[in-house]
């Protein structure tokens, strides 16, 4: 125990000195006060069995595939689709699905005993059981371009306890890992799909769940269909849903105004103030545990995952010109311009909400153009410093780059937008063809999700290939304390180490803006973002 504390005392001097190093800092912009509203379940109203649903999905998921996606909006297809261990309800608890209880720890933290459920099928016919658990995770674990590995932390193998318990066996604690299986790495497949169809799983996926996959027609639709098979079928109203990809807002409000779908996620808050006036529609909305920002490439050459190799530019390489690039963004000023208030500023990983948010964490450098020109200049650098920087082609992403831009421009930066669709701004993040790209992230209930992920070293989620050997300690050391003090602590001095390294620049937190018409219920979203919609239903007493 001595030698660990004495390392960790060792990371907290060492990111204390580096904080001294850093500029001022100012608390980021609140947004106007707006009240969450996540959804009611169906209760006892009244609602009639059957009916198809069409959902206007914001963009065309990746794969659906529990293991390699990395895809916001599959989360929202596969919620109706593949269960998992356990689920987060609307209060941020994590509460057992396809687990019986949340898992027994043993006393050194090493092994993580997860009970499941017993009578339950696949929609294939599939036994559930310990065993079928065992195999999704192990897949999760070792599968070519996985992106479940590091979020399991450093486990040394899954074993099988008896037909209804599952062990995960560590080689050092990683408190995690319940938060993890909440998440697309307790999502459960069926052993017999998985081995029939090996790599191609994602294509026709198959799992526990209130509805099962029927067809995709890329860029179009998705459409799943309700399982009789799933234990608790009685629950389950609709007969279909179709997710029709429908990458623009405006064209999404104008769809449910007209009835032909029913639910919408991600509204623009150019157009929520009307839409919430409309009283054949209602607006879901919630804070985010997540982020938005720019990642930079640093040393992803070769592929997410794969030895990094320095990238010779000066902003992959001097920390000042990426601090210069941070000070040249006015991040309050683009939330009130860009997002009229709806969304507000936010410049790390971790929410505000959270109890591990720190006073590092809630804190955002001062806007100064003239900071930036000066370290630029010590960088020795000339100005315009150029950046090119992929951005999705939907028009608030774009509106919100262009202010971006206009903002970098004051302290010496030319940043050259390349619009991009969806699909493809996933792939590039992963194969590291790009110097900069403006994607965010939905985020967890830990922050060893938002963080560890996306920032240490040899990730499968560390998209800009850094690498920084006190904040692996830093966060290693965070993801293996069971004290809640202790952790907030560790991350206070892993935020000042990413203040001072910038390796992704954070800029805003959205709020969830999913708009649904009033002829349905039981929709809700909670605050990891995903849209539920395995019990939604058409009311019978609507009245329009």
């Amino acid at each position: 125990m001595l030698i660990r504390f004495t390392r960790m005392a060792a990371l907290v001097v060492a990111a204390a000195m580096f904080a001294a190093c850093a500029p001022a800092h100012q608390a980021p912009e609140v947004a106007t006060a707006h009240t969450d509203d996540f959804g009611t379940p169906v209760g006892t109203r009244p609602v009639r069995q059957g009916g198809d649903l069409v959902m206007g999905l914001s963009n065309d998921p990746d794969r659906l595939d529990p293991s390699t996606s990395s895809s916001l909006y599959m989360r929202y297809v596969m919620t109706a689709v593949c269960e998992k261990l356990y689920d987060v309800d609307l209060a941020g608890r994590i509460v057992p699905q396809l687990a019986t209880a949340l898992p027994d720890i043993s006393s050194d933290g090493l092994t993580v005993t997860i009970p499941v459920r017993t009578g339950i099928k696949f929609a294939d016919g599939t036994a559930f059981d310990a065993q079928a658990v065992q195999t999704s995770l192990e897949r999760h674990l070792t599968m070519k371009g996985s992106q479940r590995t590091g979020e399991m932390g450093p486990v040394d193998g899954v074993e099988l306890v008896d037909a209804t318990h599952v062990a995960i066996k560590y080689r050092q604690p990683f408190a995690p890992i319940t938060a993890a299986l909440a998440d697309r790495a307790g999502m459960i497949m069926s052993p017999a799909a998985l081995k029939e169809k090996g790599d191609n799983f994602g294509d026709r996926p198959v799992c526990v769940g209130p509805f099962k996959f029927v067809d995709r027609v890329p860029g179009v639709s998705i459409t799943v269909a309700r399982d009789p098979l799933y234990y608790n079928a009685q629950n389950v109203h609709l007969d279909t849903i179709t997710y029709k990809i429908m990458t623009d807002a405006s064209a999404r409000a104008a769809s449910l105004r007209s009835g032909e779908i029913q639910v919408a996620d991600t509204m623009s808050p150019q157009d929520i103030d009307a839409l919430a006036k409309d009283p054949q529609l209602h607006v879901l909305q919630t804070g985010s545990l997540g982020y938005q920002g720019l990642t930079i490439n640093i040393g992803n050459v070769d592929g997410v995952g794969k030895p990094t190799k320095q990238i010779e530019t000066p902003l992959a390489k001097d920390p000042r010109v990426r601090m210069a690039l941070s000070l040249s963004i006015d991040r309050n000023k683009l939330v009130h311009t860009a997002w009229k208030d709806w969304y507000e500023s936010a410049c790390s990983p971790i929410s505000p909400s959270s109890p591990f948010a720190t006073r590092t964490s809630t804190a955002c450098p001062v806007f100064d153009p003239e900071a930036a020109k000066k370290l630029l200049t010590e960088a020795g650098v000339q100005m315009p410093y150029p950046i090119a920087m992929h951005v999705m082609n939907i028009p608030d992403q774009l509106n919100y780059a262009r202010a971006l831009q206009a903002s970098a421009a004051q302290g010496g930066f030319d940043i050259r937008l390349i619009p991009t669709d969806y699909p493809t701004l996933l792939d590039m993040q992963k194969r590291g063809n790009y110097e900069t790209l403006f994607l965010g992230w939905s985020g967890r209930i830990d922050p060893d999700a938002n963080t560890s992920r996306m920032l240490t070293t040899g990730s499968t989620g560390n998209y800009g290939g850094f690498s920084n050997a006190t904040l692996d300690e830093l966060l290693s050391a965070a993801a293996s304390s069971t004290n809640t003090a202790q952790r907030a602590a560790l991350y206070e001095q892993a935020m000042q180490v990413i203040h001072r390294e910038n390796p992704y620049l954070y800029t805003y937190r959205i709020r969830s803006l999913t708009v649904h018409s009033t002829k349905v219920t039981g929709i809700e979203v909670y605050a990891d973002g995903a849209v539920r919609l395995g019990n939604a239903a058409y009311v019978t007493d609507w009245k329009g």
